[in-house]
């Protein structure tokens, strides 16, 4: 019996309940009555569990999942998801960038608009946002342990090139084996050009989204985009119950919030760069578009996440050197509501960061603090380690990607973002090690559009080129 991920309501109750106790909502009641008729925890690992349920259980998590989203949260004035509101809980919310001038803007401000970074630039990001998914792409879902063990086996601990499984014992690789998608394609001895994955395709559906649309996007321009260019198997858990939503009828933002209990977890985060790439030196500007792109399949700190990353990549774009990064974090957060669970974290990353000389001290201290409360793709903890990843590193390039994967959790996504930033900050792609660039062979794997095959290079001409665009009009696909 096919048993489809991530959309099935008895798998989609416990999440449900895990996500009403993290957002201030009161789930015990309802959880009694699940647990009480025989229901299951969330699957840990997987999208979906191994048998199907009775048909009385299917129903009931559809009645429980409704009950749930009904429910009060004491957090609701502190976090919410209309940017309004947003950016009237942010006092430091970022001044746009001043309009273009002859002369040059003083040290202190923002580079405008106009002064987009090179080509060079943005071929670096890209290349640096494949490197760090590649990396992380083998040890996802793996835990800590696991991960430090297979690092180790090979002698490389701390981390500092990719996985690979030559010199890896039996023993080891049967109690953490890779992840079976990513090892083909994704260690050392394997890597034959960038695979897909949907840390790159997101970016891509952005940029298409820019081309077709401008900067004046609107959160319904995304979800037909996705209709028309995303196949439903490649998306992932808000991203796939947010595609359902649309295929039902519901839509935008009401697509975040039904039945959706991931709604808080890392995909709008991942799909936050090209906001970034093509606002530089205005990360008001930056938050604001991922915000419009986000509300498709989240809220609150899932929101919040992507408008942070946006910020900090939009900053980095004009960054003079890599220990920019701290001022990049620190912009960040302007956009993210102070008292939010995510700017919480972020602050405790980034302090612990700053205290610790050893990275293993700061990631355990951060499993310490989350583990055991969020599912490994939630976007709190996540955005706390890329955080503490640059900071720690400096924002250098390699320090930074293997820092972040290092660290756990969602290794491919967060090894993708620390890269993007990282990258950015190098400059250009020959300031990146060739042993990290030189297997990508300057392709990229995708299923989104006519993507397939291209360059990096091509890639980043078309990002400088939408970077320029004020007005909707469709352009060329590379």
């Amino acid at each position: 019996m096919l048993r489809l991920t991530w959309v099935q309501p008895e798998d989609l109750i416990g999440h449900e309940l895990r996500q009403a106790a993290l957002d201030g909502r009161e789930p015990s009641r309802i959880a009694a009555r699940w647990r009480a008729a025989g229901g299951r925890e969330a699957p840990l690992r997987a999208g979906a569990s191994p048998e199907p349920t009775s048909r009385y259980l299917r129903t009931l998590a559809e009645d429980l999942l409704d009950e749930l989203a009904d429910l009060p949260s004491r957090l609701a004035d502190r976090e919410p998801t209309d940017l309004a509101r947003i950016r009237a809980s942010c006092p430091s919310w970022p001044a746009p960038a001043p309009a273009p001038s002859a002369a040059a803007p003083p040290a202190s401000r923002p580079a405008p608009l106009s002064a987009a970074p090179p080509v060079s630039r943005y071929e670096a990001a890209w290349l640096g946002r494949a490197v760090g998914c590649l990396l992380g792409k083998p040890v996802e879902k793996l835990p800590l342990e696991g991960i430090r063990l297979l690092a180790a086996a090979t002698g490389n601990r701390p981390l500092n090139s990719y996985f690979t499984a030559k010199g890896v014992p039996p023993e080891l690789l049967a109690a953490h084996p890779w992840n079976r998608r990513s090892a083909p394609t994704s260690l050392a001895e394997n890597i034959d050009g960038m695979p897909e994955d949907d840390d790159l395709n997101y970016p891509l559906l952005d940029l298409l989204l820019l081309q077709r649309h401008g900067r004046d996007f609107t959160t319904t321009d995304v979800a037909r985009l996705w209709l028309d260019e995303l196949p439903a198997g490649r998306t992932f858990t808000a991203e796939r119950v947010a595609y359902r939503n649309l295929l039902l009828g519901i839509e935008p933002p009401h697509t975040a919030r039904h039945r959706n209990p991931f709604r808080e977890w890392i995909g709008a985060l991942i799909r936050a760069d090209v906001h970034g790439w093509t606002n530089p030196g205005d990360p008001g500007a930056a938050a604001e578009q991922a915000h419009r792109d986000a509300t498709l399949t989240h809220t609150a700190n899932g929101v919040y996440a992507a408008m942070f990353t946006a910020a900090v990549v939009a900053r980095a774009a004009v960054a003079t050197a890599p220990d920019d990064i701290h001022a990049c974090l620190r912009t960040g957060l302007t956009v993210v509501p102070p008292r939010s669970r995510l700017a919480e974290a972020v602050r405790h990353a980034v302090q612990l960061a700053r205290v610790h000389e050893d990275f293993d001290t700061v990631v355990d201290e951060l499993h310490a603090t989350h583990a055991d409360t969020h599912h490994w793709v939630h976007a709190v903890p996540n955005t706390a380690l890329i955080a503490a990843a640059l900071t720690h590193a400096d924002g250098d390039f390699t320090g930074s990607i293997c820092r972040a994967v290092s660290g756990g959790w969602d290794t491919d996504s967060n090894g993708a973002t620390a890269g993007s930033v990282a990258a950015l900050l190098a400059g250009t792609p020959a300031a990146l090690p060739d042993r990290w660039t030189t297997p990508l062979k300057n392709r990229l794997a995708t299923s989104v559009a006519d993507f397939n095959g291209t360059g990096f290079d091509a890639l980043a001409r078309l990002t400088h080129d939408l970077t320029h665009q004020h007005t909707p009009r469709e352009a060329p696909r590379p």
